[in-house]
């Protein structure tokens, strides 16, 4: 990841006629109810800092009420804030000059809502250049623009096609093409999946994990669905009452929950799924030998107690295989070669190679590097800890 696209520092919105007032409410640890009980005035966002990476699926989660769609439209600034800042590329968005806002959203971000918002008098093809004619490219470049995008996400051969004719499915298609077709750096998608039924919706999740992985692209997501957020999102920001509870990884969250409310997201949710090998591995579980010291009497020694296996690392820490005892029970030098698992591997992925496997497996870095070891039991300990009330 490279420097911010976007940074949020304290932001805060508030809908009434005494914003000032309801801050400095709040700045005395006022929660978001006192203030309307006492003035009537309606605390969307308060105090709420972060930063999104480049190439980044950041995405904002919370229940209905959470401020999460506010929030959404203080970045793009579809609501005025009343304090702090939103930096994109280093601009603060939140002090442009209206008369620039447009130009800003044309060419800096995209926008995907939850209704497919189509024109249903153009076809396909129109629809996905809707974007690029208002910015005032012409119809030749603006339509073989779209018609790349629309491939992109598997539409052209309904290109000539009403918006009428496609499923609530593909019509979500033609919305996410018409915003790629602008070539944004910033996509802010608002409940863009939710509208549709859970086949269509995973459909669509892949289509966005595909084009990701493919183009890298800075997106905003907005959901209240814990398992899309986990499948998605690069990191995840949950909101409460106007705030961050908190930011992390899916597999940060899983493991450390910030609360009860975090830790709710959780029920009935099997969320072993969202896990890796570098959550399942152990560091120390078996012993290391580097090459080329490999004999008998070494591997003895490596092997003393109740060790069974050690692996071989050469001197940039890489499995070069590992040594184990023979039918005898004796330590044998002999090297036996072994596949390592990336420590992002899926669970699933870990449980097959694992099963399949009579040594644990080495657990690498992205380097190539040897970072632990994952064998059955530590699986199987995972599994019962994650699984137990879901199973």
């Amino acid at each position: 990841m490279n420097s911010p696209k976007v940074v949020v520092e304290g932001l805060c919105k508030v809908f009434g006629s005494n914003p000032k007032q309801a801050l400095a409410m709040l700045a005395g640890g006022a929660t978001k109810e006192d203030v309307f009980a006492r003035t009537g005035q309606i605390v969307g966002v308060h105090n709420v800092s972060f930063e999104v990476q480049e190439g980044e699926i950041f995405v904002l989660m919370g229940l209905s009420g959470s401020g999460k769609s506010t929030l959404i439209r203080l970045i793009n600034r579809l609501v005025e804030p009343t304090a702090g800042k939103v930096l994109i590329d280093g601009r603060d968005v939140a002090a442009v000059p209206r008369g620039e806002l447009i130009a800003v959203r044309r060419k800096d971000m995209s926008m995907v809502f939850q209704s497919f918002a189509l024109m249903p008098q153009r076809n396909v093809l129109s629809n996905a250049a809707f974007g690029l004619e208002v910015a005032g490219i012409g119809r030749k470049e603006r339509e073989a623009r779209a018609m790349t995008v629309l491939e992109q996400v598997g539409l052209a051969p309904f290109a000539h096609k009403l918006p009428s004719e496609l499923s609530g499915g593909m019509q979500q298609r033609v919305g996410l093409a018409r915003a790629l077709a602008v070539n944004p750096s910033l996509m802010i998608m608002d409940e863009a999946f939710s509208a549709l039924d859970p086949l269509k919706r995973k459909e669509m999740q892949n289509v966005l994990l595909e084009l990701q992985r493919e183009q890298q692209r800075t997106i905003l997501f907005v959901s209240h669905d814990l398992e899309e957020a986990m499948r998605i999102g690069t990191r995840i920001a949950i909101m409460e009452g106007g705030r961050v509870v908190q930011i992390g990884t899916p597999q940060e969250i899983i493991k450390n929950p910030a609360d009860d409310y975090v830790r709710a997201f959780f029920e009935g949710i099997d969320t072993s799924r969202y896990l890796t090998a570098g959550d399942l591995m152990q560091t120390d579980a078996v012993p290391l030998m580097h090459a080329p010291q490999i004999d008998a009497s070494s591997v003895a020694a490596t092997l003393n107690g109740s060790a069974d296996y050690a692996f071989v690392l050469d001197g940039a820490r890489r499995i070069r295989g590992f040594v184990c005892r023979d039918a005898s029970g004796s330590a044998s030098p002999q090297l036996n070669q072994i596949e390592s698992i990336h420590r992002s591997t899926p669970l699933n992925d870990v449980v097959e190679r694992v099963v399949a496997s009579r040594a644990p497996l080495p657990v690498v870095e992205a380097d190539g590097s040897y970072c632990g070891s994952v064998n059955k039991t530590n699986v199987l300990n995972v599994l019962s800890r994650h699984r137990g009330s879901h199973v």
